[in-house]
């Protein structure tokens, strides 16, 4: 089964791609909030389709949903 992850743009997102968020985010369990703009490089892709694994300098180990990302 070939999962197609796609970002809120419609563009087609692959393990390894550069991400930037488009909306402000509150991190569940911490006081962290990732501010829209934020650069999220190489991506893994999830077995959910509407997620993908990444990290940034501030938190390792984020699992973000695509609605809030474009490719960059």
């Amino acid at each position: 089964m070939d999962i197609k992850v796609r970002d809120s743009n419609g563009a087609q997102l692959a393990d390894g791609d550069t991400v930037t968020l488009i909306k402000d985010l509150k991190l569940k369990g911490s006081s962290t909030v990732l501010k829209r703009g934020t650069v999220i490089k190489n991506i893994h892709l999830t077995d959910n389709e509407d997620e993908i694994e990444g990290r940034t300098d501030k938190v390792k180990g984020l699992v973000l949903r695509t609605e809030f990302l474009k490719k960059a």
